[in-house]
């Protein structure tokens, strides 16, 4: 659609839709840099995924729950001339996660390394220590050896990463080529309790162990580097960001969802919003899910975009609990895990569409893991697994079957809430995609299945010239971290052509696009390794 003409745009221009984390992460540079930033968001509060809702206790979060790969974070606010932690307070955790199992339990692992291998000892005996050893220096070689050719890089192609494993033939090995984590755990660990266990890292993704591949394993490492609660929850790290981009005359909108991203045949030109305003900018950063694009929520001069994300199966949606109560029973961490009695029926139920019959827990006491007391009335989230809307539509009982296996199990590790919550507090994947649209529900975008997965992601440059992509939807995949490291090569694409077509403008073609030179732009972020 032509909505005006290259002169009625204005100069160094940037609307950045959605302010999740990648949104934010994009903002924040761009604004530093002097461009003019205008970031819309569609919801009341900045944030996307980490958001909060009510609770007799306060705000709860009702998405991601604690920090890693700080080093993503440090450089983030570093880069804007400031630090992490005059924003945030941060609480590094000496427990990385609790573990229960219907037999047995709890094991702690720590951040430090020789703590986790005595409590598996322990818990499981030499043999086990001896396994957890060797995974992790497996884990650690790959996350060491992929970090900067794929997570930290722009652009990922099959062919740069074949050249970077038969660089380094060594990675071969370790990445267990053909084989799924599930695989690779079977043949690492003898206990069954310490395969569920590192199994459940391919749900970080939204995938399951038995059909992500065996590199997933590299997440352990990511985690095993440090965990940080956020003082306030992860809403406050959205928050904090928000001020600092105001700070720098960046203008957030909320409640001002978009309609169309408009183009005209140079490009981008703006955006139009669903009360029928028109903004323009020279360059508009759509922090979303790439489905969206594809399936012509935005308007019909993206829908060419990103067309794998139609057809392409959904990562998994969860249900999700966020409610205040006083608890009664077995001692808490900040992360705490009850795993079911069988993970292949588990995500069995999964992959045919069904809530499970026996699901695995995730629960976030919220309160805990601070300097500040315990509270009596406590804030708690717990996450069950739960098939995208593409595999599950969704059914009158699915809130009383959810709340019924929820409860159920806990009550069987002796954990109980009073009150119980109700169906208020829950977040089941149509809301997820309500929230979020297009997104079926799913949580983590593509699926992460099969080895070329991380592949068909988008890129943070589309087609169109002035458009980028930020979010867990694009490269390099789900998660915060990965999600902030999106919204930072977003920024460095536009700043890299800000500066092509400030020395080469673009000029209208008949019947297509013209495309500035690329040249070398300004390089205003150091490598964040975690």
């Amino acid at each position: 659609m032509r909505t005006g003409t290259s002169s009625q745009r204005h100069a160094r221009s940037v609307i950045v839709i959605g302010a999740g984390i990648g949104g934010l992460s994009a903002a924040l540079p761009l604004a530093h840099a002097g461009c003019g930033v205008t970031v819309l968001d569609r919801h009341g509060a900045p944030g996307g995924k980490m958001r909060q809702v009510p609770s007799a206790a306060g705000g709860v979060d009702a998405g991601p729950t604690v920090l890693t790969m700080r080093s993503v974070f440090d450089a983030l606010f570093e880069n804007a001339g400031t630090w992490l932690e005059a924003h945030v307070t941060l609480h590094q955790q000496d427990i990385l996660a609790r573990h229960w199992w219907p037999d047995g339990g709890p094991l702690d692992l720590y951040a430090d390394a020789g703590l986790s291998a005595a409590a598996i000892g322990d818990f499981a005996g030499a043999r086990a220590r001896r396994d957890f050893e060797r995974f992790s220096k497996r884990a650690r070689t790959l996350f060491q050896g992929f970090e900067q050719p794929v997570i930290q890089a722009p652009d990922l192609s099959l062919s740069g990463l074949t050249r970077h494993v038969l660089r380094h033939p060594r990675l071969i090995p370790a990445m267990a080529p053909g084989r799924t984590l599930a695989g690779l755990l079977d043949s690492s660990f003898s206990d069954p309790r310490l395969r569920q266990l590192f199994g459940r890292y391919a749900t970080y993704v939204g995938g399951a162990p038995y059909a992500a591949p065996a590199l997933l394993a590299l997440i352990w490492e990511a985690e095993a580097r440090g965990v940080w609660v956020v003082e306030g929850g992860m809403h406050a790290l959205a928050q904090a960001l928000a001020r600092l981009l105001s700070t720098f005359g960046a203008d957030l909108r909320m409640n001002a969802p978009v309609a169309r991203i408009l183009t005209d045949s140079d490009g981008v030109t703006g955006v139009a919003l669903e009360n029928g305003d028109i903004l323009h900018a020279d360059h508009v950063v759509f922090n979303g899910d790439p489905r969206a694009l594809a399936t012509g929520v935005l308007g019909p001069d993206v829908a060419h975009l990103a067309p794998q994300t139609r057809t392409t199966a959904r990562s998994l949606s969860a249900n999700v609990w966020s409610f205040a109560a006083t608890r009664q029973g077995p001692d808490l961490a900040h992360h705490n895990v009850f795993f079911c009695a069988d993970p292949a029926r588990e995500f069995t139920d999964l992959a045919q569409g069904h809530i499970p019959a026996d699901p695995t827990l995730y629960l976030c006491a919220e309160d805990r893991g601070t300097t500040r007391a315990i509270p009596r009335l406590e804030r708690f989230e717990i996450i069950m697994n739960a098939p995208p809307l593409s595999l599950r539509a969704p059914q009158p009982e699915d809130s009383a079957t959810c709340h019924t296996r929820t409860f159920r199990t806990l009550d069987r590790f002796g954990l109980t809430f009073s009150p119980e919550p109700e169906t208020p507090a829950l977040t089941m994947p149509s809301g997820f995609d309500a929230l979020f649209p297009a997104t079926e529900g799913s949580l983590y975008g593509q699926s992460p299945h099969g080895m070329t997965a991380a592949l068909k992601r988008p890129g943070a440059k589309t087609q169109v010239p002035g458009l980028y992509l930020a979010g867990g939807g694009c490269h390099p995949g789900a998660g915060v971290p990965m999600a902030a490291i999106s919204g930072r090569h977003a920024a460095e694409a536009i700043l890299t052509d800000r500066t092509s077509t400030f020395t080469s403008p673009r000029t209208a073609m008949p019947g297509g696009m013209s495309m500035g030179s690329r040249t070398a732009g300004p390089a205003l972020f150091r490598s964040s390794g975690s």
